[in-house]
């Protein structure tokens, strides 16, 4: 990309003008100033403000020409009958802009008439919308799609974080639906890409610089094989933009979250000794959990709780103290969380509810202004509080947790924690941390992110959440942390439409959850679709090795599940291996002559077990397969046990050999395949019973985060 060479006191001059007189958008003249001057291919054009000026402008730049008025209070100018395309000859030129001044005044008698852009008509080409958007929690997106007057029946549209790298230019020309077009069909031509992605990185820099500029829309670009020029330009703006919400440097955050989650001394404020009561079930779980460190209640009047001694403030306590859980009304929160800022606590857990949920932000706002004023970091309100096992840490009211593990799973919702709680115990599926976010009020996703990143007890980030606070700042921490750790995120509300009221096409396309699922894209992050999904991603994907290659081959007992895990994989983007010859007759040794060599590999359901092993052995063995599916068939020749013990022996011998590759397993048949999941699972190769979708989709996350990740 040549760099750009900007006279921003002459661009600032620009805005400061449009601010003053009390307009929110550029007119087309002003947009081509800017797109000059970041380099944005547009057509010749010039102002007329006469019939007599439009003619000479249209002779001297060659008919045919578009004709359009320019006017501060006329943003859509084609629903005012304000543009006149073709315009082939002098006689028509001077007609045209009697036409489009008359349509003007019809449309909105008190319009400020600028003149009439007279501009070169560009023909030929694909037709593209390239814009950006400000979004409420992300800020400013770049947007790209096919344009034209289809853009908004067709919705087929992709955003990125701004400013946009050449590479994530490069990967929203593929990642519309309609990606094949840009490629030439039918005998047409293929697009310029370089030309494309150089215009929106260009636009992406221009808002990034401009604050200002909350939409913008290039529409239509004209693209051919040798370029991309834009045909017409609409710049929103907006001199009133919020503050960016504060954040600290991760080094602070690092610290503060170690101080919170791997505590020396927890104080619980509103202690009880009644049963029943949560600040009596918060002293248990610490008690009873196995915490080490010191456990301070706080009560106004009781001596001492549950056989340690209680104190009537947080001040009054002797020693320091790292995190304080509280357990009181909300009306008493703001009160007791000054006394922690005087005692140098630098964390709260807040379990009450009572704050914004409950329709009282002004509670909230001031519990946020103490933890500001003290560098107090707040956890909550409205949780169940967290569990972080390395340190035997119980901080809720939930039941007692102690299935250790590495993965670190956080919830905005007590229901989905309470889930997330009872599926590890099921699943045996150990955790490092379950964390309650709640209403967010300070520590957020991208928080427990930082800390997790550096924490050696995590081997996985598995998140649920209902929104982003600052969704700018979880996506710079998740690009980060997903190049070495998977992050699993379950955005529930993906129907509500979010981004800024629209004045421009782009805005209007920029529905909530298409950002959300673009900017996760971008972060390396893996969407989880169902809380189902999430929580066996969670447990799955660190049981299986990084794969090494894109190849992956089914081999299954029972045809009917070698069709519908053909379908899983095209389902989770996972390439079945074309099956080279050798290798398919390699495989055929090992089959009757009824079964289907090819990919599946269908040993058929009449097989002994040396089937099975053979077959799988020769797919972990042959270093052009990456990746093996297994579909099993419960029959009494290779009963369930009896193949689980049997592919755990192969894996192992392989594993011994320096030969690990990811294994998942289907398995269909009567209830003692549940007992043969569970053995292959607790060995390394996640399996389902009774489903074809579970074990594809959690390799197929596997394979997301691998790629990613830069490990393919």
């Amino acid at each position: 990309m040549e760099t750009i060479m900007l006279d921003r006191s002459a661009i600032r001059g620009l805005f400061d003008k449009v601010k003053s007189e009390g307009r929110d958008a550029l007119t087309a003249p002003e947009g081509k100033i800017l797109c000059d001057a970041y380099g944005i291919k547009v057509p010749q054009e010039g102002l007329a403000k006469t019939a007599d000026e439009a003619v000479s402008l249209a002779g001297s730049m060659g008919f045919p020409v578009v004709m359009k008025i320019v006017s501060p209070d006329i943003l859509h100018k084609t629903e005012a009958g304000g543009v006149v395309v073709g315009v082939k000859s002098e006689e028509e030129a001077r007609a045209s802009y009697d036409k489009i001044v008359a349509n003007a005044k019809t449309y909105k008698s008190d319009a400020r008439i600028a003149g009439i852009q007279v501009q070169q008509m560009l023909t030929g080409g694909q037709e593209i919308i390239i814009g950006a958007v400000t979004d409420g929690s992300f800020g400013k997106l770049v947007a790209f799609g096919l344009g034209g007057v289809l853009v908004e029946v067709l919705k087929d549209i992709t955003f990125r974080m701004a400013p946009a790298t050449r590479e994530d230019a490069l990967s929203m020309l593929d990642g519309i639906q309609a990606a094949e077009m840009l490629k030439g069909v039918r005998g047409g031509e293929a697009v310029d890409r370089e030309a494309l992605a150089d215009m929106i990185v260009r636009v992406s820099q221009l808002v990034s610089d401009y604050p200002e500029i909350v939409e913008l829309d290039l529409n239509p670009v004209f693209a051919t094989k040798d370029g991309a020029i834009a045909a017409d330009v609409r710049i929103v703006v907006d001199f009133d933009q919020p503050e960016p919400r504060p954040r600290p440097a991760k080094e602070e955050i690092v610290a503060a979250m170690n101080k919170i989650m791997r505590p020396r001394a927890v104080a619980v404020i509103g202690a009880s000794a009644e049963a029943g009561k949560i600040g009596n079930s918060v002293m248990k779980n610490l008690i009873n959990g196995g915490y080490k460190g010191e456990i301070y209640p706080v009560h106004p009047k009781a001596e001492e709780i549950l056989g340690y001694k209680a104190y009537p403030s947080v001040t009054a306590i002797p020693g320091d103290v790292d995190t304080a859980v509280f357990a009181i009304p909300a009306k008493f929160v703001a009160g007791a969380l000054k006394e922690c800022g005087e005692k140098k606590i630098p964390g709260a857990v807040l379990i009450p509810s009572g704050f914004a949920e409950a329709g009282a932000p002004e509670l909230q706002d001031e519990i946020v202004a103490i933890g500001r004023e003290y560098n107090i970091r707040l956890m909550g309100p409205n949780i169940y509080g967290f569990y972080y096992t390395p340190e035997n840490l119980c901080a809720t009211f939930c039941t007692a947790f102690d299935v250790k593990g590495s993965a670190a799973l956080s919830s905005q919702s007590g229901g989905i924690g309470m889930a997330i709680i009872g599926f590890s115990r099921s699943a045996k599926m150990g955790v490092s941390a379950i964390v309650g976010l709640g209403n967010k009020s300070d520590i957020d996703e991208d928080d427990l992110l930082c800390f997790f990143e550096q924490d050696d007890n995590t081997k996985i980030i598995a998140q649920h959440l209902e929104d982003l606070k600052d969704g700018r700042a979880f996506a710079e921490a998740a690009k980060r942390v997903s190049k070495t750790k998977p992050v699993v995120v379950l955005k529930a509300g993906r129907t509500s439409a979010g981004a800024k009221a629209a004045s421009s096409h782009t805005g209007a396309l920029a529905g909530n959850d298409k950002i959300y699922e673009d900017v996760f894209n971008q972060s390396g992050v893996i969407r989880a679709k169902s809380l189902r999904q999430l929580l066996d991603f969670a447990r799955g994907v660190p049981v299986l090795p990084t794969p090494k290659g894109e190849n992956v081959v089914i081999i299954t007992g029972a045809g009917g599940s070698g069709v519908l895990l053909s379908d899983a994989c095209v389902d989770n983007k996972l390439s079945l291996m074309t099956m080279p010859d050798d290798l398919d007759a390699a495989f055929r040794k090992f089959i009757p002559p009824f079964g289907a060599a090819g990919n599946p590999v269908d040993i058929t359901g009449g097989e002994p077990p040396q089937t099975y092993k053979n077959t799988v052995k020769l797919g972990l063995e042959d270093e052009r397969i990456h990746a093996l599916i297994l579909g099993y068939w419960h029959t009494i020749v290779t009963p369930p046990m009896v193949f689980a013990k049997l592919m755990v022996e192969v894996k192992d011998e392989m594993k011994a050999k320096g030969i690990e590759k990811p294994m998942v397993a289907s398995l269909a048949g009567d209830v003692e395949v549940e007992e043969a999941a569970e053995y292959l699972y607790a060995h390394g190769i996640p399996a389902y019973a009774y489903s074809t979708e579970l074990p594809v989709e959690v390799l197929g996350a596997k394979y997301r985060w691998a790629r990613g990740a830069g490990l393919l």
